[in-house]
């Protein structure tokens, strides 16, 4: 479904991603695993049109979306939630929500898929009315794939979605996202918690200084004595 080939991204004199290579196939988890400033935002950034590529491809069901606009790439139902959450705090939850469809015209299925999104996430629909600047950290991350769903789309990007969440919270986060791969969306996942990242996905690549260094089932990469030591812990 999402192949990127030899990816180069530079930001000024600085090397990114450095012929990057990987593929998500139709309803796969992919998790991409790395340290910090190793290229794992950028690789999702340059994936959804919001950095551009150096040189290299990104083909989204066999077509080529390198060179095209994010809105375009949205429209071809990529979507991205973003590092940090980015929703929108003076907005309620509805109007966030609202936001995630703004590129539809189905008006009666956009009341459908909100009402699915309160499904998944109870309480988004308890606090519809509620501004979303006034959410906890957890409560915000839910609203920002809510919204993401919004655009229903066939690739969902997730960029850190467990960050700055109580451990609790991250296995909740896990399970929306293995339901919301259950229902049909293919996702590709960065995220540094390795461990719960790895426990989920399908396949799972892990990016060094920029450059792709290993590749696996999730299953293979969680009992690599290299992966052990480097990203979870030494266990």
């Amino acid at each position: 479904m999402l192949e990127i080939k030899s990816l180069n991204v530079h930001y000024g004199v600085i090397h990114a991603l450095k012929d990057a290579s990987l593929t998500v196939n139709k309803g796969e988890i992919v998790t991409l695993i790395g340290a910090n400033g190793a290229g794992k935002t950028t690789t999702l950034r340059t994936i959804s049109g919001l950095n551009k590529a150096t040189s290299g491809q990104i083909l989204l069901e066999g077509k080529d979306i390198t060179t095209i606009s994010a809105p375009k790439r949205v429209e071809m139902n990529l979507s991205q939630v973003p590092e940090g959450r980015r929703i929108f705090p003076a907005m309620t939850i509805v109007e966030n929500l609202e936001m995630g469809a703004y590129l539809r015209k189905d008006k009666a299925n956009i009341k459908k898929d909100m009402e699915h999104v309160y499904e998944l996430f109870p309480i988004l629909g308890k606090r519809k009315k509620q501004t979303a600047g006034t959410l906890s950290g957890g409560e915000q991350q839910m609203l920002a794939m809510g919204r993401a769903l919004m655009s229903r789309p066939k690739i969902l990007l997730l960029d850190e979605p467990s960050m700055g969440l109580a451990p609790l919270l991250v296995r909740e986060i896990f399970d929306i996202i293995k339901n919301i791969n259950n229902e049909g969306t293919t996702i590709l996942l960065v995220e540094q918690n390795a461990k719960m990242a790895l426990s989920i996905a399908h396949r799972a690549y892990v990016i060094e200084t920029g450059s792709i260094v290993m590749s696996g089932t999730g299953e293979e990469l969680s009992k690599s004595d290299e992966i052990k030591k480097a990203y979870l812990g030494g266990e």
